[in-house]
């Protein structure tokens, strides 16, 4: 177990590589709609990516409480588009291999993905299902000794860098949810193409694509945890790219909410600071509390995830009340900046439009609740 000193050696590590290789630059890569290619590989060099993978595969070995870090920094510095796609890389993609893949796999992609080398997506949504991943539509039939895809795929994160997509698909049309296999797909196979890269509201920086599968064949020593399993693999894994979720959605809050204070002490009104008026001090304290109390819950369930322990229920709760509070700090931080936080030259605008995603994506919120619901009622 990690003591706190060295969790905080850690996260001073990634502050100064963030200040070095990101801060100077992020507002150009917003502006060009993603993140370059090889930040990826200096992300790499400085062992800043799935740091929990065992050293065997070339990770450092660590609990998960370091690759937390490595997101609430980015987060709390508001790159909320380069969050998201070290994210989906290191707390989802990897941990997928590591948990569920054969040791050929494991192998093959693990050191290339702490690396850099590599870089991973995760291929669920499809444009006529989003949270309702029983209803996807991408086929992998068997053909011989391996499967033939078509389909395609939607919002991918790292859709447009990604040379590793975990890839989920139906081998049996008529058996719902036990129809569903993983699949890691070399993204340099023929019959993988790639669409346009989406426009969106915000998050800019972090590449989504469009994805495509024409014929693609794999061989069957790239299904992943078994054919047929990938549904429960997929509700087994969920729990924690929820919470790496949440940890980046606090983080951005806190550090929407540092740059407010800031800005309200320097602002004049009315011939005194902003932080002067009591509208001001009581809406920053509020928030303040509640950044503090999600943080105490997001931390317990960091320390149950490590211990095995956290649930999807715990998981969805830390979710939905991250996000949201997320949103509610971007919105009310913004309304403290005046016309000015409207304007794209402040910070404060991107936290705004990089906070609405977050009640979308890893499960909708309305899915957390109904979630939270049936542990609660039943169906």
């Amino acid at each position: 177990m990690l003591e706190q000193s060295e969790i905080e050696l850690f996260r001073a590590t990634v502050r100064k590589f963030l200040e070095r290789e990101v801060a100077p630059h992020y507002e150009r890569w917003e502006r060009e709609g993603m993140i370059p290619r090889e930040l990826w590989n200096r992300f790499g060099e400085h062992g800043l990516l799935c740091v929990d993978v065992p050293a065997e595969y070339g990770g450092a070995g660590a609990d998960f409480r370091l690759s937390a870090v490595v997101v609430e920094e980015i987060a709390r510095m508001g790159f909320g588009g380069l969050a998201s796609a070290v994210s989906v890389h290191s707390d989802i993609v990897a941990p997928y291999i590591l948990h569920l893949g054969s040791e050929a796999q494991k192998q093959r992609w693990l050191p290339r993905l702490v690396s850099g080398e590599a870089v991973g997506a995760i291929g669920m949504t499809e444009p006529g299902a989003g949270s309702d991943l029983q209803g996807m539509k991408t086929r992998a039939e068997r053909d011989g000794d391996g499967y033939v895809i078509n389909g395609q795929k939607t919002f991918i994160t790292n859709g447009y860098h990604c040379d590793l997509l975990i890839l989920a698909a139906k081998t049996d049309p008529t058996a719902g949810a036990r129809g569903v296999t993983l699949f890691t797909v070399d993204t340099a196979l023929p019959g993988f193409s790639r669409g346009r890269r989406l426009e969106k509201i915000g998050q800019h920086a972090s590449d989504t694509a469009e994805l495509f599968f024409q014929d693609l064949r794999v061989d069957a020593g790239q299904v992943l945890g078994g054919e047929g399993q990938g549904f429960a693999h997929l509700m087994n894994e969920l729990p924690r790219e929820r919470l790496i979720l949440s940890v980046g959605a606090v983080a951005a809050a806190e550090g929407a909410l540092e740059r407010t204070v800031a800005y309200v002490r320097e602002r004049q009104a009315f011939g005194q600071p902003l932080a002067q008026f009591q509208n001001t001090r009581f809406r920053l304290a509020e928030l303040k509390a509640q950044v503090e109390v999600n943080w105490a819950y997001i931390r317990q369930c960091i320390e149950r995830y490590d211990r095995g322990e956290l649930t999807t229920t715990e998981a969805s709760i830390a979710k939905l009340s991250a996000t949201e509070l997320q949103f509610k700090v971007a919105d009310e931080c913004l309304q403290l900046h005046g016309g000015y936080g409207y304007m794209r030259e402040y910070q404060v605008s991107r936290d705004f439009v990089d906070a609405r995603v977050q009640r979308i994506y890893g499960g909708a919120n309305e899915i957390m609740k109904e979630l939270i619901a049936r542990s609660m009622l039943g169906r």
